[in-house]
């Protein structure tokens, strides 16, 4: 009975949140909104959708992510290379999220799973979810979320087979929020500089952005930072690779206005401070989640750090990140290893 009331009040609560969002009726469909031509599944942007990429994105449980910008006509944002990229009003970000069928051959197809849009509106950013029908042909506006199974062959050849979750509208907030308001998480200067694959050939995002009039004040790149791709040592340091991992990953909860503020725990890219970092330092809450271990980061000894503990658990209540995650993320687990190892 009460897991019933729980769920009850939370679908009233979804329900409400969506309705005081609806100033505009909110379309049910993906294909309404026009971002796409003709058959919205073959994600091919109209003029003025422009797609964009981030060097060191978030990891969902190996899902590929196709990401467009739509700014309003005749509207741009400002450099800054602080923090994310402050858009005007009317932006809609849109994120798809999609499996090849086999990670090694992508012409054998892949299965769209769901379109989330960031909508810049007056009274702030509002997310909407689009979940992909069996068919591939649209997707429809979900309130409550859903877990979906996925199956592909990765990218070393094994039969993958793992449940995929679609968030509900409340959950959002749980990544989203800085002091209580939504706001984006990637696209920054640091992240978008870098190249993508256009119409006329490559071309750094932010050298695009700026042709196309959607970025001003944009001095050379070579005064502009940059993320380095976390597993291509050739971009970055093992310590600059896997704080990038780290800060896409966490940071948008561990700072100091995120939700995750009272673990003491700062784990964005711009952190000096070894507390702060994990580095000795102890867990504020972290009760069973900590495997038993009295620190986050222990230098040297990855396998006593409470990092790496909640990173490969797959147990709801200890893991992290604690939304959209049902599998451990192998590779950045090698990587943050190797980062602890070094750590003297």
């Amino acid at each position: 009975m009460r897991n019933y009331f729980v769920w009850s009040l939370f679908l009233i609560t979804a329900w409400l949140t969506l309705v005081s969002w609806r100033a505009k009726p909110v379309p049910e469909k993906l294909s309404d909104y026009g971002f796409f031509k003709g058959n919205p599944a073959k994600q091919e942007p109209v003029t003025g959708v422009v797609p964009y990429a981030l060097n060191t994105p978030l990891f969902s449980d190996y899902a590929e992510k196709l990401r467009f910008i739509k700014l309003p006509a005749g509207q741009s944002v400002a450099y800054n290379d602080t923090a994310v990229l402050n858009f005007p009003i009317g932006t809609t970000l849109i994120k798809t999220f999609y499996y090849p069928n086999d990670f090694r051959d992508l012409t054998k197809g892949r299965r769209l799973m769901e379109t989330r849009l960031l909508v810049h509106q007056t009274e702030g950013w509002k997310a909407f979810d689009y979940v992909w029908n069996d068919e591939q042909t649209d997707a429809l506006l979900e309130v409550a979320g859903d877990t979906k199974t996925v199956s592909y062959v990765d990218a070393g050849g094994q039969n993958r087979q793992h449940a995929y979750t679609i968030p509900n509208l409340n959950q959002c907030k749980g990544c989203h929020n800085r002091n209580e308001v939504m706001t984006p998480i990637g696209p920054s200067i640091r992240q978008l500089n870098g190249k993508l694959a256009y119409g006329n050939g490559l071309e750094n995002q932010l050298t695009h952005w700026q042709r196309a009039g959607m970025l001003t004040k944009l001095p050379a790149l070579s005064n502009c930072p940059k993320t380095p791709i976390w597993n291509k040592p050739e971009t970055g340091s093992l310590n600059d690779r896997a704080r990038a991992w780290l800060d896409i990953n966490c940071a948008h909860c561990h700072n100091p206005k995120g939700p995750a503020m009272t673990s003491g725990l700062n784990l964005s890219l711009s952190e000096t401070n070894p507390t702060a970092l994990g580095i000795l330092k102890t867990p504020v809450a972290a009760g069973r989640g900590s495997g038993g271990h009295p620190y986050d980061i222990v230098p040297g000894k990855p396998d006593e750090s409470i990092l790496i503990y909640r990173l490969i658990s797959t147990d709801p209540g200890e893991m992290m990140p604690e939304i959209g995650r049902k599998t451990v993320h192998t590779e950045s687990v090698e990587l943050l290893r190797a980062w602890i190892k070094a750590m003297r």
